[in-house]
């Protein structure tokens, strides 16, 4: 609950600043000299309003969607000793990080991933491939859990979730001022809305979402050095580094939609600043130090 408190005060802040910066520098009387008749204070209210309800919305439905999205199967009563002992793997590092017992899943799919998603750090799923059960070792397993029990103590899901909802929020922003200036401006609209501001606002959407979406996987990688690290206070620094080993020889995954690629592997080179995850050698590097 601070979590989220934090955030809407931080996303409160910066309207708050953005305001106070449009007033100081007269950008809201420029545009009214040159015919945008714009009330930015209800803008950035719309935006907030816009760019925040669909995060919430998506973190609040994640466990549900997840589950259907990669058909998991819950384990309620463990049918094998596999899902016993995955059930008992994950109640002891839930305990050991401070957090409720997640919902415990398996979903088929033969590339070695597992991902872990919920509304907060007490009501949280973790689900692990059939893919990974296969391929890696039980110490590598162990790991694996440690990394995505260690996403839910630090609460990640709820934080990369309002984190998009505030980069939302000044995407519209931002692009609906664009939009209003072509419209008023340059085509020389006096009355409503044109053709151009629709489009003009939505190609800026475009173009300022790429941006802001390198700002938001900035995150998602820093947030990916802090699991590994907490995998391996759980399960021990070698099991974390011998799993991310694992995943290095095995084949690239598939990405997982959204915010449940959580323990894959991205691409490199100049694909960085959009990878979510950082390169597995450079996540080994950082446990070795």
């Amino acid at each position: 609950m601070m979590r989220i408190v934090l955030f809407l005060a931080t996303n409160v802040a910066i309207m708050v600043v953005i305001t106070i910066v449009f007033s100081v520098f007269g950008i809201g009387g420029t545009l009214q000299a040159n015919g945008v008749d714009l009330n930015l204070n209800a803008l950035l209210a719309v935006s907030a309003i816009i760019g925040m309800t669909g995060s919430v919305i998506s973190l609040a439905i994640s466990k549900w969607s997840a589950k259907r999205a990669m058909n998991v199967h819950v384990i309620e009563n463990p049918q094998n000793q596999t899902e016993q002992w995955l059930i008992s793997i994950v109640e002891r590092q839930a305990k050991a990080a401070g957090i409720g017992m997640p919902e415990v899943g398996i979903f088929q799919t033969p590339e070695p991933n597992a991902f872990a998603t919920g509304m907060s750090r007490n009501n949280a799923l973790v689900a692990v491939s059939t893919g990974l059960l296969e391929a890696m070792s039980a110490d590598e397993v162990e790991a694996v859990v440690g990394h995505e029990i260690s996403h839910v103590a630090n609460g990640d899901m709820i934080t990369m979730a309002l984190m998009q909802g505030v980069v939302n929020t000044f995407v519209y922003f931002f692009a609906s001022i664009i939009g209003h200036i072509v419209d008023r401006v340059i085509l020389k609209n006096e009355q409503g809305h044109g053709m151009g501001y629709y489009i003009t606002q939505m190609i800026a959407q475009v173009a300022l979402s790429f941006l802001a979406s390198m700002l938001v996987m900035w995150f998602s990688r820093y947030r990916e050095f802090h699991a590994d690290a907490g995998g391996a206070r759980l399960a021990g620094k070698e099991k974390m580094i011998g799993a991310l080993r694992a995943l290095q020889r095995a084949h690239t995954p598939e990405d997982l939609p959204g915010q449940l690629a959580a323990f894959g592997i991205n691409g490199g080179g100049a694909k960085k600043l959009l990878m979510s995850h950082p390169p597995l050698e450079e996540r080994i590097a950082a446990l070795q130090k």
